[in-house]
């Protein structure tokens, strides 16, 4: 046990009151050399909210103090809550008036001072800050003689920024610009900044994904030492490297992608064996090869986290030389790679699994459409084009309904969401939205992924090395039982809330399956769950069902990947002992934690932009009628989701025929008059009547 976790435990024993520094020294007999390091450890400890120090600078843990260390998430109208980094705390609910100064994202301190009754959030105020998230905020900047203001683009910062005249740095009205905040807000005072950039005029082409761009901290650009480290990476394999690994350059190897990817980091191949088992190989790109632990290209990766996918562009993670080029399994070249044999039988169960360090030359780049195309419709052109490896793909569709069926046999959530496909113009303007495609192909390469995945995360389990998993775990009791009281409303119900089985909740989609509240139980089924995330710790993942999941497909564009090939690579070739494995332990720990932030940020940006261009689409089209279903119903109006995922609001005011009463355990609302009811699921008219690409919203009305 560290110094750390000694200081945690000592302050958590109930004996204990709060101690001076002077007093912690003499208990933990700390020598005259060593003084200055504790002080120091206990400063660095309270900065991260580990420990607090009160107004008499005494120490102690938050918990026993009635305070909670957490994540401000703000809110539009002004209060926030306070989510707690202990996860089995709920949120604090902070009024405006007790934010005192905190933003959205500050990592803070909050005082309990109101305990939560009948199902309401505790209450707090604000007592100090930890960390500040917003060192830089993205708006739309107004000038008035003396002074300007910045309105932030995050309505969840919901203070303007004070520019004083000097700060404005030839900023106009209603350019998108970058603030950097020179004075922090205060109980009654606004942040002041000064303008840093100016990225364009609102609506001109380009500013819109830029702001959002710069918004979430997202790098376009890679640093200088970064590219030269890219540059300086040979094209050829030594053949000395070759001549180490197993070579598969002679085998059906192909990729199968979207038409627009660039970066294939996935291959597989398939034969059928003579006990009428299945060989299926899935072929990683070995990106740790080229990607050395500490080098600058490693230190860029872990700081994206990820590969972010915009509606007009791709973020990388790693440089295009590697992410398109050396490391992508591009048809015809020889690639190094780390290779996954696993047998597999006609019941789904892997048999048997080996993983080896190999290289391949994928032998086509297949694309979603045309295989599923010829899977499903039995295209003669397409079977004709492919011949040589057609009994490959009938045996790979075969493979995926095996592991399918069993997947869904012990449980696994198969969320089936309509995702939007946006294509723009060569402007970058929507010209149409219409949903995504999920066919036999996409999900040939999606069930093999899965294995792969859970194939590995056990096998590294068992092996009791250190590692990242990707976990999921079992949702809280009391947002089921939420959710279980909204399913009543359509005749559903869920068994064993107390400790839920995945299964339960697949059994409820099936039901759902086709009938028009489908889509709206789903959404709250999700929202009810909690959110995978990376872990140093093993920890099965509920939506699987599995006992050991793990990323390990995908190393072009996520860090956790990339980090696990190392650890793999190393540990099969016996290179895992003593020192190493501890060190290693504290490094994944901080891995998970950054892994799994990056991932969230990159979630919040490719939606925003997502939401931004529906709301763009919807503004060339006023007027026009649309059929949807009711996805939503609030006290404030009617949410509508139309065919091609885009959503609107129906305002309570503009419903003028009757004075509707708002239901809330029934989730409608109610004509008193008429008694015309509006509720969740049911099919509606609407009319397109306003959309504000500034705040991301679409209104309509109901037409008869």
């Amino acid at each position: 046990m560290g110094t750390k976790e000694k200081i945690v435990q000592f302050m958590k024993e109930e004996a204990y009151k709060p101690m001076l520094k002077e007093e912690l020294v003499k208990v933990f007999g700390i020598s005259n050399k060593e003084i200055k390091d504790f002080y120091k450890l206990l400063d660095v400890m309270e900065k991260e909210g580990i420990i607090v120090k009160t107004r008499s600078d005494r120490y102690g843990v938050p918990e026993r103090m009635n305070l909670i260390v957490g994540t401000l998430q703000g809110h539009p109208r002004g209060y926030g809550f306070v989510v707690p980094d202990n996860k089995d705390i709920k949120d604090i609910f902070i009024p405006s008036q007790d934010l005192n100064g905190a933003l959205h994202g500050d990592r803070v301190i909050a005082r309990v001072i109101s305990r939560g009754f009948g199902g309401k959030s505790e209450e707090g105020e604000i007592i100090r800050i930890l960390e500040r998230a917003n060192k830089t905020i993205v708006g739309t900047f107004e000038k008035s003689k003396y002074f300007g203001f910045v309105v932030p683009d995050d309505n969840r910062i919901s203070m303007d920024v004070f520019i004083p005249k000097a700060e404005i740095n030839g900023a106009k009205t209603n350019q998108k610009v970058v603030v950097e905040i020179t004075k922090w807000p205060e109980k009654r005072r606004n942040p002041e900044g000064r303008i840093i950039e100016i990225l364009g005029y609102k609506g001109d082409v380009g500013t819109d994904i830029l702001a959002i761009i710069k918004k979430y901290g997202l790098t376009e650009e890679f640093p200088e030492k970064v590219l030269k480290e890219a540059d300086n990476i040979p094209e050829e394999i030594p053949e000395e490297e070759i001549k180490r690994r197993l070579d598969l350059r002679d085998k059906n190897i192909f990729t199968i992608d979207g038409i627009d990817a660039k970066d294939l980091d996935d291959a597989v191949s398939i034969e059928r064996l003579g006990n009428a088992n299945f060989k299926l190989g899935v072929h990683i790109a070995d990106v740790s090869y080229y990607v050395k632990e500490k080098s600058h290209l490693d230190k860029e990766a872990l700081k994206r986290g990820t590969s972010v996918y915009l509606v007009d562009r791709v973020i990388p993670m790693l440089p295009k030389k590697l992410s398109n080029g050396v490391c992508s399994l591009n048809p015809g070249v020889p690639r190094l790679t780390l290779s996954v044999f696993m047998e597999i039988d006609k019941q789904g169960r892997v048999v048997d699994h080996e993983i080896v360090e190999s290289i391949i030359q994928s032998k086509e780049r297949l694309v979603y459409t045309d295989i599923s195309n010829l899977l499903e419709n039995d295209d003669e052109e397409l079977k004709e084009r492919y011949s040589y490896i057609l009994e490959d793909l009938k045996a790979m569709e075969e493979l995926c309904n095996i592991l399918r069926k069993k997947r869904e046999n012990r449980g696994s959530i198969d969320f089936d969401f309509d995702e939007a496909k946006i294509i723009l113009d060569e402007n970058g303007k929507p010209i149409d939205i219409k949903k995504a495609e999920r066919r036999i192909a996409n999900r040939i390469i999606e069930e093999f992924m899965l294995v792969c995945n859970e194939t590995v995360a056990e096998y590294m389990y068992w092996s009791q090395i250190p590692f990242v998993y990707r976990i999921h775990e079992d949702p809280d009791e009391e947002k089921i039982n939420e959710f279980n009281k909204f399913i009543h409303n359509f005749g559903y119900h869920l068994k064993g809330i107390q400790q839920i089985h995945p299964k339960e909740l697949q059994n409820l989609l099936k039901k759902v399956e086709g009938t028009k509240e489908e889509t709206v139980i789903n959404t709250l089924m999700l929202r009810s769950l909690k959110k995978a995330r990376y872990s140093a710790e093993p920890d099965s993942h509920f939506g699987l069902a599995a006992r050991y999941y793990c990323h390990f497909t995908s190393p072009i564009r996520r860090y956790p990947d990339l980090q696990i090939h190392r650890i793999i690579k190393a540990f099969i070739n016996g290179e895992l002992k003593g020192s190493k494995i501890e060190k290693l332990k504290k490094k994944l720990l901080h891995v998970a934690e950054q892994s799994s932030i990056r991932e969230r940020i990159a979630d919040e940006a490719e939606r925003e932009t997502e939401d931004l261009k529906k709301v763009e689409y919807m503004s060339e089209r006023l007027g026009e009628i649309y059929e949807g279903i009711i996805s939503g119903v609030m006290p404030f109006g009617i949410f509508v989701e139309l065919d091609n995922t885009i959503e609107g609001l129906v305002h309570i005011s503009t419903l003028v025929d009757d004075y509707y009463i708002y239901d809330e355990f029934n989730h409608s609302f109610i004509g008193e008059r008429t008694k015309k009811t509006y509720k969740i699921g049911d099919v509606v008219k609407v009319k397109v009547m306003k959309a504000d690409i500034d705040k991301r919203e679409i209104d309509f009305i109901f037409v008869e």
